[in-house]
């Protein structure tokens, strides 16, 4: 009576599988239910909130449904992209995990017809500076990102990383990857054609992973992680390449009917989302399926998350010139069984069948559940231990905020990856607040045209923890004028939502509270979100992490020859505030400094006058007239002058008219240039001019550029 339990199924959810089968599940088909209707699977406590978000656009091709979204960029160009999480299985074994994350968003956009051309990475940990576990997660999650990026041949070009304590058990490790695709290419995983093959593409199957993501992403962690590390599973980059290289060939030589990844939940999800969408039935036989491992029993085959594996549908006809471009690129395929049209997941071993599920009942019916929420009586945070003192000066804040964890130089990390492999980057992490990507031009898959796409991935937890619904809306908000700050207009959205348990009260208002506060910025912004994950029951013992919100954009560049850069450029050009910057310190990286908890409130937005900013940015880049353009965002104006000047190696001279910490993310911007160029923004307002060798800041403070550049570089302590 317990085994359900044991696999995370409640007696509820077991007595409608009952129901739904007229019969009690053999073991086979219990493990392939517990997966499916696991909250990794089935995002049964998000599914409901997730239809508030807007996911339609005039520039959309592939919406929320397929592995992932995929919008128009001109000239019969698609960019297909999504984020996605590997949370536990990195907090369990940190390299193999992030690595395995990366393999497995860059096989979510393969399978829908688009070569990757970029990753970014949204990471969170503990306090480096304090906990040894936190820089070891740090360092070889990193590591495994770098291997697994740099091996295959997709460029690491942006991405961000935070640290506070409630990170410490439950690191955050998001991927997301960016993919190109003719549109003629861009291909459907739903199963079609009745008598149609199934192939099983890729590496053998094993029993490495077996329950991994799908049931480590499902529950809390307890504090015997160590038990877990076998489920994580290991990733081969040079595997993956060669799948990848097939897979796309025989899209472009038209032999696929539809195409699937396997990832969490193995040959189970693969095949049964396949099924659904398709709206027919399977039959898998396992003994057809090549193992690594000798006498795997059938359930073990079905949920094992072996990596680098594929899934297709193939018509009898194209079968042989399907396994022959496979043998060409040494890539394994065989066929494991057919489609059907019986609405029926057969599961079959030498023919005789071992379980047998309605694929709705997989898929379509497992319960999703209205959340409770509740918001908190008291704050939930403890406040951290103060490194500045309440009564420091100006100059001494900007520095410890400058050499602070979360706001320090991230080159030693971006500097282990590669970011310029394909020699499409056009702007790399430090040049500019977004990574700018040329395109192939017009009519020709050779050589660069002028257009191009800048990416962004963006997410504060302690400003979603001062106010979920605002802080959520402020990361939109953000990742929009990273955009703006190349010249780039966005074109969609994809988000990974990071949360503790959401079955308790106030971590359902926190989650809740945030999904419309993204579909309220994203409704502003005319931005759909095309896609995207939901990570839960990131918890410890310690309680639950930040509510942590990441999210994702993809923007339009006219022209890669104009677009924005982050440092200074010219003595004797002006600059400039531009937005309705309306600054707090309730939870911002100052008040972190100073000791306080994530509590308070974030500013009243101008969502118009927001908008008209970002526009008229985007503006000045796009035509030159703007030599430089940051966005405002954590440690506030000062932090963002500062930037500016150590990436021109220049100083500037200003006088600031408001709080030169708070903060108030996506809405202000500090621009440089010509003064007419800069002035005629709109609600510019002129705050000094470029030069020297130092920044001055009327009344306040005055450093050098060599000593603010010495307390960037040395903040994050990573050799």
């Amino acid at each position: 009576m317990s085994k359900h339990r044991d696999l995370g199924l409640t007696d509820h959810e077991y007595e409608l599988i009952v129901s739904g089968l007229g019969r009690e599940p053999n073991d086979v088909e219990l493990a392939m239910l517990s997966l499916m209707w696991s909250e990794h699977c089935a995002y049964k406590h998000s599914k409901k909130l997730l239809g508030r978000l807007p996911t339609d656009g005039p520039h959309v091709l592939v919406g929320p449904g397929e592995n992932a979204g995929a919008v128009d960029v001109g000239n019969g160009q698609a960019v297909a992209f999504k984020v996605e999480s590997h949370n536990h299985p990195s907090a369990v074994e940190p390299f193999q995990g992030a690595a395995t994350g990366v393999g497995g968003i860059l096989r979510d956009v393969f399978a829908v017809g688009a070569r990757p051309i970029a990753v970014l990475d949204s990471l969170r940990f503990g306090e480096v500076a304090e906990s040894e576990r936190s820089r070891y997660l740090l360092e070889h999650a990193v590591a495994g990102i770098g291997h697994y990026g740099n091996s295959i041949g997709v460029p690491t070009v942006g991405g961000e990383i935070y640290f506070e304590s409630s990170y410490e058990q439950n690191c955050l490790v998001n991927a997301m990857c960016v993919g190109l695709a003719p549109h003629a290419r861009l291909t459907s995983s739903a199963a079609v054609g009745l008598g149609n093959v199934l192939i099983l593409l890729g590496a053998l199957t094993g029993r490495d992973g077996i329950g991994g993501a799908s049931v480590l992403a499902s529950a809390e962690l307890s504090g015997a992680d160590e038990s877990k590390r076998p489920t994580v599973q290991i990733g081969d980059p040079f595997a993956e390449k060669k799948v990848m290289e097939c897979c796309l060939e025989l899209l472009d030589s038209e032999l696929l009917a539809s195409l699937q990844d396997l990832g969490a939940a193995g040959l189970t999800s693969a095949a049964s989302e396949m099924a659904s969408k398709g709206e027919v039935g399977l039959d898998i036989d396992v003994a057809s399926v090549p193992l690594r491992e000798p006498d795997m029993e059938p359930f073990e085959i079905m949920v094992s998350e072996s990596q680098e594996r594929m899934l297709c549908v193939v018509e009898p006809e194209k079968v042989a010139a399907v396994l022959e471009v496979c043998e060409r690129w040494e890539v394994l395929a065989t066929p494991i069984g057919q489609v059907t049209d019986t609405g029926q997941f057969r599961i079959l071993k030498h023919g005789e069948q071992v379980g047998e599920l309605p694929v709705p009942l997989l898929v379509d019916e497992c319960p999703l559940y209205d959340l409770a929420p509740e918001p908190p009586t008291a704050p939930s945070f403890a406040a951290p231990p103060a490194v500045v003192a309440p009564d420091a000066d100006a100059r001494s804040q900007l520095l410890a905020l400058l050499g602070s964890a979360n706001l320090a130089s991230r080159r030693a990390v971006f500097e282990q990856y590669d970011p310029i492999v394909q020699s499409r980057t056009v702007r790399r992490p430090e040049q500019a607040d977004a990574a700018v990507l040329a395109l192939p031009g017009a009519g020709s898959g050779f050589g660069h045209g002028t257009s191009g796409i800048a990416i962004s991935i963006d997410g504060n937890g302690r400003r979603v923890a001062v106010d979920p619904r605002a802080g959520a809306a402020e990361a939109v908000y953000e990742c929009a004028a990273n955009l703006a700050c190349v010249g780039a207009e966005p074109l969609g959205l994809t988000n990974c939502l990071n949360f503790g348990n959401p079955e308790k009260p106030h971590v359902a208002w926190q989650l809740e509270q945030a999904v419309q506060g993204l579909a309220d910025a994203c409704e502003q912004l005319g931005v759909p979100v095309i896609g995207g994950n939901v990570s839960l029951y990131n918890e410890s013992p310690d309680g639950p992490i930040l509510p942590t919100p990441v999210v994702g954009m993809v923007g339009a560049v006219e022209d890669v020859h104009h677009v924005g850069r982050l440092g200074f450029g010219s003595a004797g050009d002006a600059i400039a505030l531009v937005g309705e910057f309306e600054p707090r310190r309730d939870g911002s990286e100052l008040a972190k400094l100073s000791g306080e908890a994530p509590v308070g409130t974030l500013p009243v937005r101008d969502v118009a006058a927001t908008r008209k900013a970002h526009e008229s940015v985007r503006a000045g880049i796009r035509s030159g007239a703007l030599c430089s353009a940051h966005d405002i965002a954590e440690g506030g104006i000062a932090v963002a002058l500062a930037e500016a000047a150590i990436a021109g190696g220049i100083g500037a001279s200003v006088s600031l008219p408001v709080d030169p910490f708070g903060e108030d993310l996506g809405s202000g911007f500090i621009v440089s240039g010509p003064e007419r160029a800069v002035l005629g923004l709109a609600g510019a307002r002129l705050l000094g001019h470029v030069g020297g060798n130092e920044l001055v800041i009327d009344g306040l403070l005055s450093v050098s550029v060599d000593q603010l550049a010495s307390a960037h570089s040395a903040g994050l302590g990573i050799n």
